[in-house]
């Protein structure tokens, strides 16, 4: 440092000098800070955690580690995942996962070590398919912009099928899909079109997608049949899910070789409820009784109860073909018109069928019941029955308000002995959603041509209230057990507490219309909050739309081994015991009670938990299906309905649109967003609205509305509606 001639420091040459040394220092911190933040790549921290682990101390240095953490965030190194806080952005420049295709272009990534997504345009897509593993380059953040990538490479492909309609033209054809995940037609060069003719609907697998092609190429799996035709829709809609619409003869194969007789020793094996009386009460157009009712005085005044399940896993042993056929397909599926079977029709609807004046195999649960429908003492046994009389539920209703018919007298007990079970069950906090269900009459081609609701009545209500008895009974043996002990390994059917947000949104909504429910405080108080919102909306206009809302506030039940009890049936323990024939979750449970009511070892927890977790999204996936076949019902029985004016209510509020649900047959449909142009509409996600900018006029869930019907597009399944 020199010195001038009166001996003093150059002042310019100080400042020069302590300018360089703060920016050493911030150089420092920056290293430090970006050390720290790699040291913990999975935890999120603010600007004081930061502070304190780089060993920054006064308050100058730490809002220059808020201006550092601003700038890493600038540049992507870190994300700020809520306010203030923030993560190593772990992408780095090159990262791989999963790449998800949608057909209006705005593709994404979704990183394998966790992340947000990320948006990938078309031209930086490099042909991958919906589901492919990929590698992708992250681009450079532009300001302003929200991030993007490219894929670089296709590291496994996802074996992809689409469901559509051919064009088949004198050279080439083409499969025109209405999938999400696709913008493209599939190009079907000649000799891959399997018979497949104009018009007719097809499955088709992506063989290449050639660089510098428009289009995927693609073959012919299998022909379903003319597009429009019943049965070529239902398992259009079935592949479309990628669910199987028919057998493997290989396993239907296998069914016709179980013989249907009984033998003597088998029988000699269980207790006989042969001479018990027996019925069964289902639907009119069952096939598959997999559950029997039984009950008989006992001496000291009590009533015995046998709730009699199909033995499914008696004929289907593990390992074998129809095991596995079983354990895929995990659920039967119940479209409109027709159910789809997980069982071959040979023991669903035959051996294991619980039919009447047969002899049938059975695992029941049998209570011994007080007239106030305690129970006293249960058992859980392997049985014989025989069941003396089928009834629909339409017969055991009307020998409810009669008091006449055969076995009246059994039926009348049990219809008491249920009502004083489902009473209890309220009292208890249980939730009350006694919804209707949507159906349609049917013509011989498929079409539907009227619409009507089902209601739950008493022979519904008394069935179910011992089936859940039995559910629970069966849940509480295996896992209710002295302290101290662990319970061994068990399929719970568990449904865990609403999510507290959707419960506030929840209770705002229903706050317009003039209700009040509790969002907080004990489970049972909630829940009786909410039945006491369900009694009091019964018979009014938004009745079905606030059930719908508060059904949406719940959490999904599903599958576990790990028990956290049945928040909407308000019981500690249950399961699934009493439909082995319809799902795969009741054949384990059968499987484990066999095992467990003899001391036998705990089943594998991690392969149970593996199979719940597949029947669980089996389960879903075959809802979804369901849901499918009845909007195509819908769009169907609307379609001679264009330029027809009807009321009905705001049933969902989006960014798209309003959809609207019709008072008179309830079918939905869609008023378009771009159709509402006396403004312009902005969406509020959290209060369900539409507003216009200009003139405020506001749409609201659950608002009573007028329209006339526009379009019913059956390709897409849907009805596009007018206001009027």
């Amino acid at each position: 440092m020199t010195k001038n001639k009166s001996g003093k420091t150059d002042n310019k040459e100080k400042k020069q000098t302590k300018k360089e040394g703060k920016r050493m220092k911030k150089q420092a911190m920056i290293h430090a800070v970006i050390s720290a933040f790699q040291s913990s790549p999975k935890e999120l921290f603010n600007y004081k955690q930061i502070s304190n682990m780089i060993g920054v101390e006064s308050q100058v240095q730490k809002l220059t580690v808020v201006d550092i953490l601003y700038d890493l965030a600038a540049d992507d190194f870190i994300t700020e995942v809520d306010r203030g806080r923030y993560r190593l952005n772990s992408l780095g420049t090159i990262a791989m996962g999963t790449f998800q295709r949608r057909s209006n272009g705005k593709n994404s990534f979704i990183p394998e070590d966790g992340g947000s997504p990320v948006f990938i345009a078309e031209r930086n897509s490099g042909h991958a398919m919906h589901g492919d593993k990929v590698r992708v380059q992250l681009l450079a953040k532009r300001k302003g912009a929200e991030p993007e990538a490219e894929v670089m490479e296709i590291l496994e492909r996802t074996e992809q099928t689409f469901v559509g309609k051919l064009q088949v033209a004198k050279g080439f054809a083409f499969l025109v899909t209405e999938d999400k995940t696709l913008a493209n037609d599939i190009f079907i060069p000649k000799d891959k079109l399997k018979g497949g003719k104009d018009g007719d609907k097809a499955v088709v697998r992506i063989m290449e997608w050639p660089e510098g092609a428009k289009n995927p190429l693609g073959e012919v799996i299998d022909i379903l049949g003319k597009a429009g035709q019943n049965t070529a829709e239902m398992h259009a809609i079935l592949a479309e899910f990628g669910l199987p619409y028919k057998y493997p003869a290989a396993v239907e194969k296998a069914a016709d070789g179980i013989p249907e007789k009984i033998s003597e020793e088998e029988i000699a094996k269980r207790e006989d409820f042969r001479r018990a009386i027996t019925f069964t009460i289902d639907p009119k157009d069952a096939k598959d009784f997999d559950d029997a009712l039984s009950i008989r005085k006992c001496s000291n005044g009590n009533w015995e109860v046998g709730v009699h399940i199909a033995d499914v896993t008696h004929y289907v042993k593990p390992g074998g073909i129809i095991e596995r056929e079983a354990s895929n397909r995990a659920t039967s599926v119940y479209l409109v018109d027709r159910t789809i079977p997980m069982l071959p029709e040979r023991l669903s609807n035959l051996i294991c069928s619980l039919r009447p004046n047969e002899e049938k195999l059975c695992f029941s649960a049998i209570f011994e019941l007080d007239n106030n429908a305690e129970v006293k003492n249960y058992r859980i046994k392997r049985t014989v029955i025989k069941s003396d009389r089928r009834f629909t539920y339409e017969e055991a209703q009307q020998i409810i308000e009669t008091g006449k018919g055969d076995f009246k007298k059994e039926i009348l007990v049990m219809n008491e002995l249920a009502k004083k079970l489902r009473a209890r069950r309220f009292k208890e906090g249980a939730i009350n959603f006694d919804r209707y269900e949507v159906k349609f009459e049917i013509d011989e081609s498929g079409k539907p041509f009227s619409v009507y609701f089902k209601e739950a009545k008493d022979s519904n209500k008394l069935v179910e209230e011992f089936m859940l008895l039995a559910n629970k009974t069966v849940a509480e043996f295996v896992g209710r057990i002295p302290k101290g002990k662990v319970p061994k390994t068990f399929v719970y059917r568990i449904h865990d507490l609403p999510d507290p947000d959707k419960m506030e949104n929840f209770a705002e909504i229903v706050r317009r219309f003039g209700y009040k429910v509790k969002t907080e405080g004990k489970k049972s108080d909630v829940s009786k909050g909410i039945n006491k919102l369900l009694d009091t909306i019964q018979g009014k206009p938004e009745e079905n739309l606030i059930e719908t809302l508060a059904i949406r506030a719940m959490q999904k039940a599903r599958y576990s081994t790990e028990n956290v009890g049945h928040y909407g049936l308000a019981f500690e323990y249950y399961t699934h015991f009493t439909s082995p024939i319809r799902r795969y979750p009741d054949m384990m449970v059968h499987r484990l009670l066999e095992r467990y009511l003899v001391n036998g070892r705990s089943g594998e927890k991690a392969k149970y938990e593996e199979l719940c977790e597949h029947s669980s999204s089996m389960e879903q996936i075959a809802a979804n299906a369901e849901r499918a076949s009845i909007k195509y019902k819908q769009v169907e029985f609307m379609s001679d309905k264009l330029g027809m004016v009807f009321d009905g209510v705001i049933s969902g509020v989006t960014e798209w649109g309003l959809y609207v649900e019709l008072n008179e047959n309830k079918c939905e449909g869609l008023v378009p967003i771009r159709d509402l142009q006396d403004d312009y509409y902005e969406f509020d996600d959290k209060n369900y609205t539409l507003t216009g900018r200009r003139r405020k006029h506001q749409f609201r869930l659950g608002d009573p509305i007028t329209i006339k019907v526009a379009q019913a597009n059956l390709e897409r399944k849907q009805l596009d509606f007018a206001l009027v």
